[in-house]
């Protein structure tokens, strides 16, 4: 039996709207209708005009508007009880594609990366007073946070290489590190960072050496070095800076979950990070290709529209099943999420972060050349939406992470499959 086979036997797929789902669908493409496309422009120039780390007043606006709406915190699964609007990760995926049209648009409904990833490390893994202290004030949308593992000087993609130092000293640990490429550690209202480093860095087991700390962003030696640029972008009014922490001291009772335990939250947090990135990217393709039709129709060259070109068509075409395909495969993954938890998933993950981003980037690749010189210009989203998906081929992993693990794991599995069904094991008591 094949991989394929396996999976398809083990998962039901539904992927039908629930009478719930298809109204905050319709209420959400309402929204986005009434207020998020129309003021694309006017946050583009708030953004520009005011600080560049300062979140725009549109954006308290619509985020008034969202609560108001119930359109709010619609990513957090129904596992977190009280924290939860009561979704599960199938459920969401359609309400996170809509939200991904615009790349800003997730947070006015309080579903952005980083601090989703956050919240759920905080439902999931923090005490009680860290989830008041912390959590609550996120739900609400009043502050925001990064999230800070990377490191420029090893390659973070292997979590086991990071460098930097958590040495406990009384009741207090101290910090130690350089990072970069911290989403959201730039902007004016992130008051809390979640910080990986090492807090037993001789340990034989690599993989309880890191441990996860709670650090605010307005402690003594949290330096913000820069906004590190993508594709020239930097990305305001989140960004991603390097960040040092220099001898930064805070509270044991910071600790989340406890020492050694840090790749273990690590891996529970990037599990839906990854899909909730794969989600908002069929989005983005989506709106792109729906440019690239409307483009067609009504670009003239050489006499007739566009469209009259086989070239065109056939990437129209190309495009069309690339997303649905892509689509699909992210339904299915958050499927078997809910049925069977992140872990039974993983294989799945992987194969739609893998397919998604690359996805995303040729779609809209094909966009901007169909656009000609405009597609590159800040006239359409094309261009921005472009390097936001190309990043998101490194974002909580890069590519060649996702394959090495996934052909290992098919590999092996596959294997095992074939092994049991040459040598099936005997009943108990069978005498040879």
């Amino acid at each position: 039996m094949g991989f394929g086979q396996l999976q398809l036997k083990e998962s039901t797929m539904n992927f039908e709207f629930s009478p719930k789902v298809q109204a905050l669908r319709e209420r959400l493409l309402a929204f986005m209708d009434e207020h998020i496309y129309p003021n694309e422009s006017l946050w583009e120039q708030q953004v520009e005009e005011g600080d560049r780390w300062e979140s725009p007043a549109i954006l308290a606006e619509l985020k008034a508007k969202a609560k108001d709406a119930g359109l709010w915190n619609l990513f957090l699964p129904q596992v977190y009880g009280e924290f939860s609007p009561g979704l599960t990760n199938l459920e969401y995926a359609p309400l996170a594609e809509i939200m991904g049209r615009v790349y800003w648009a997730s947070e006015v409904f309080n579903c952005s990366a980083p601090d989703t990833g956050n919240m759920e490390v905080l439902a999931r893994y923090g005490n009680k007073e860290q989830q008041e202290r912390w959590l609550q004030p996120l739900l609400n949308g009043e502050i925001r946070s990064a999230f800070s593992m990377t490191e420029p000087d090893v390659a973070s993609s292997d979590a086991t290489n990071v460098e930097t130092s958590i040495v406990r000293d009384g009741d207090e640990y101290v910090i130690n590190g350089r990072k970069w490429y911290i989403s959201g550690a730039c902007n004016n209202h992130t008051q809390i960072h979640i910080v990986m480093g090492k807090t037993d860095p001789d340990n034989s087991n690599k993989y309880i050496q890191q441990s996860m700390i709670l650090v605010p962003a307005n402690t003594p030696g949290v330096k913000v070095v820069r906004p590190m640029k993508v594709f020239g972008y930097d990305d305001a009014p989140e960004g991603h800076a390097e960040v040092i922490y220099d001898n930064v001291r805070v509270p044991v009772s910071n600790m989340l979950l406890g020492e050694g335990r840090g790749f273990e939250i690590a891996q529970g947090r990037l599990g839906p990070g990854r899909i909730h990135h794969c989600m908002r990217t069929v989005g983005l393709a989506q709106r792109a290709l729906e440019q690239m039709c409307e483009r067609a129709e009504t670009r003239i060259a050489f006499g007739k529209p566009l469209s009259k070109q086989q070239s065109v068509r056939e990437a129209i075409a190309k495009s069309a099943c690339e997303v649905e395909q892509a689509r699909l495969l992210t339904l299915k993954a958050a499927a078997k999420m809910d049925q069977g938890g992140n872990k039974a998933a993983k294989d799945l993950i992987a194969m739609i972060k893998i397919v998604a981003p690359n996805m995303g980037c040729a779609v809209i690749d094909r966009a901007i050349q169909l656009h000609g010189g405009g597609g590159l210009s800040q006239d359409f989203f094309l261009a921005k939406a472009y390097t936001i998906t190309r990043s998101i081929r490194l974002a909580d992993g890069p590519d060649q992470v996702h394959m090495m693990q996934l052909g290992r794991n098919l590999a092996r599995d596959v294997h095992a499959q074939n092994l049991a069904a040459q040598h099936p094991a005997k009943p108990v008591g069978a005498v040879s």
